[in-house]
């Protein structure tokens, strides 16, 4: 809080959001509150849109977070996954963290068509829809809504659903998943998606749709959205022949 602003060539806002960067990574744990507005005004002598803009440059760049009514706080560490076929349960517990699960909903329906399409269920087939809060050390990390087919997963409502579903189709129904299909783009929390994930309204979010299979016969169709706050995707691309400039696909798995 030492850091001077004064009146030389960076403008006022640039200098005054090196010195909140300084102290949310060097003085405050995640999720502190820094100073409020007023209290920057007074330290640093500047006006209050200087001190929204520094604030809101580093909320866009994810060192610190909102909450409506409650003031600006240091976010925590994004938990960063590859692209791969590994479970949310282990992608946790590689990066020292403690998975766990808000099972919300677990019903057999007739899913949409589209879906049930995708499935393979046929005129009449049925699938089980599976509502999720997927946790990291107690802390929300994503929500999903996911259908499996009835026939293939017979009884699934009287198991427990709370750990990795992967493990639980290869152990209990001899389906080992080993391909996926997965659509990735962005959206913004609101309405009951924020409060399950405890986020404030217009949070970022990363939106995962994937459709899952075992042997070839689809197995999942499930759509999870993360808090983009506290996830973030990395992949490695590489340009094969005759591919350079198209759309590149990857798959991940998490369940």
């Amino acid at each position: 809080m030492s850091r001077r602003i004064d009146d030389g060539p960076r403008p006022k806002h640039a200098q005054l959001s090196d010195a909140l960067a300084e102290l949310a990574t060097r003085e405050l744990d995640p999720d502190t509150a820094i100073p409020s507005e007023r209290e920057l005004m007074a330290t640093y002598d500047v006006s209050r849109a200087t001190v929204r803009k520094a604030i809101d440059g580093l909320v866009a760049s994810g060192l610190l977070h909102r909450i409506q009514g409650k003031g600006t706080f240091v976010a925590r560490p994004r938990v960063e996954s590859r692209l791969h076929l590994a479970s949310f349960t282990e992608d946790m517990r590689r990066r020292g963290l403690t998975p766990s699960t808000r099972l919300m909903r677990v019903d057999e329906e007739r899913p949409p068509a589209e879906i049930a399409r995708t499935l393979r269920l046929g005129a009449r087939g049925t699938a089980w829809r599976i509502d999720r809060v997927r946790l990291a050390d107690g802390q929300p990390m994503a929500i999903e809504q996911g259908w499996y087919p009835r026939a293939l997963l017979p009884d699934l409502d009287t198991e427990d659903l709370t750990g990795s579903l992967y493990t639980l189709f290869a152990g209990r129904y001899d389906l080992v998943i080993d391909g996926a299909e997965q659509t990735l783009w962005g959206e913004a929390a609101e309405g009951a998606t924020a409060r399950r994930l405890e986020a404030p309204v217009h949070t970022p979010l990363l939106v995962f749709r994937r459709l899952s299979s075992a042997a070839g016969r689809p197995v999942e169709h499930v759509v999870s959205r993360y808090r983009g706050d506290r996830y973030q995707v990395h992949m490695s691309l590489g340009a094969a022949s005759g591919d350079a400039g198209r759309t590149s696909t990857a798959r991940r798995e998490r369940s």
